[in-house]
This record gives structure tokens, C-alpha cells and sequence, in this order.
């Protein structure tokens, strides 16, 4: 009996999840989850209490098999130098925004998210979005040294800068495979993006930092 009612409900997550991403929340109804999960009408409230917090469950379920996939600063010691543990955080970051080990569902449901947002964004940007921005800040600010305090604003706009590069591949792939099919999505190819990325932006930041220093002398 505990087996079955755990599999009910793994496969009414595994159906909300697409189906949530395919038609979005508002189009999407219980009774064609459970359609595809194969399960009663009740399992849904059973489960989950309704439709909303099925949604949130499978919103924080996407996004936590994510981030255990790659966690924030995996791979890097903590003690680091500031531009080994940057090019970490891209690296974690792309692959994340990236992973094909994920069900297809996962990344589109949170995509449409963004496009479509709903309550469950504020949960989303509390525990997953804002560590990484947290984590990412520290990096930033440790690079920019004096001109981080000379100027608050520019923390922000380098971590948005960062972010930005990371999204483009994620956000513009259906166009960047047709104008650039050269750049490439397998192993290889990320890697190399990855270190483009770092040292794009390591380059900025160390001209960012000069030009702070100019000013101030």
C-alpha cells in the first residue's frame, strides 16, 4: 500500500510537471494530470491539497534536481582564488541551465515561469535564485576590490553581466543553433564556452578595476 500511494504520487509530479510546462498553469487541469498519471481524480488532493501546490511542487522539485545536479561552488574549494572560483560558478551555472540528464520538463517549466509568472516565482527567488546571486556577488565584489565600494551599483551590474552570458545560450539556443550551428552544445563545446565566458569576464572586470583606480588617483 506504502509502495503504491508513493507511486501515485510520483507519477502525478512527473505528469503535473509536463503537462504544467506544456500548457502553463492557468490551461492546465487536474483532471488531465491525473489523465496522464494515470491516477483518480482524489489523488491530486490526496497528494498535494490542489492545483496550486501540485504546481509549487513540481516548480521546487525542477529546480532543487537542478541545483543538486550542481550545486553552488561544487568543485571549487571555498579558499580559492577569486577567478577560479568565478569560472566555477559559470561553470555550475551553464551546466545547470544546460543539463539534457534532466526530463525536458524540468527547464520548460521553469521558463515559463519567468514568461508567466505566478506566486510560486517568489519561493523559487527566495531559496534557489538568491543564494547563487549571493555566492556570486562575494566573487565580484573580491575582483573588483576598492571599486566595488567606490561604487555599489557596479556589483549588480557585473553579476547581471555574468548571468546575462550564461541565459543567452540557454534562452536563444532554438536561434543560436541555426545563425551559429559552428558554436556547438555538446561537452566540449561548453567547456570551451565556459572558459570564454570566465575570462570574458574577468577581462572587464580587471579593466572595471583599472579604470576605478584611474579615477581615484
Amino acid at each position: 500500500m506504502e509502495s503504491d500511494t508513493s507511486g501515485t504520487r510520483a507519477r502525478l509530479l512527473e505528469a503535473a510537471g509536463e503537462t504544467f510546462a506544456e500548457l502553463g498553469f492557468r490551461e492546465t487541469t487536474v483532471r488531465e494530470i491525473c489523465r496522464r498519471a494515470g491516477a483518480n481524480i482524489a489523488a491530486v488532493n490526496y497528494h498535494f491539497g490542489d492545483k496550486e501546490k501540485l504546481y509549487r511542487e513540481a516548480l521546487t522539485y525542477a529546480a532543487r534536481v537542478a541545483m543538486e545536479a550542481h550545486p553552488i561552488g561544487a568543485g571549487v574549494r571555498p579558499d580559492a582564488p577569486a577567478p577560479d572560483r568565478l569560472e566555477g560558478f559559470v561553470r555550475n551555472f551553464l551546466n545547470r541551465l544546460l543539463d539534457e540528464g534532466r526530463p525536458a520538463w524540468h527547464g520548460t517549466l521553469i521558463a515559463r515561469e519567468m514568461v508567466e509568472p505566478t506566486g510560486a516565482l517568489d519561493e523559487l527567488a527566495r531559496n534557489y535564485a538568491r543564494p547563487q546571486l549571493a555566492r556570486l556577488r562575494e566573487i565580484v565584489a573580491e575582483l573588483l576590490g576598492p571599486a566595488a565600494s567606490g561604487d555599489p551599483d557596479l556589483v549588480r551590474q557585473v553579476c547581471t553581466s555574468v548571468v546575462g552570458q550564461c541565459l543567452f545560450f540557454k534562452t536563444c539556443r532554438p536561434m543560436v543553433e541555426r545563425v551559429m550551428p559552428e558554436q556547438g552544445y555538446g561537452p566540449q563545446d561548453r567547456a570551451r564556452l565556459i572558459r570564454h565566458i570566465a575570462a570574458f569576464s574577468l577581462g572587464a572586470i580587471a579593466e572595471l578595476r583599472r579604470r576605478a583606480k584611474g579615477a581615484g588617483a
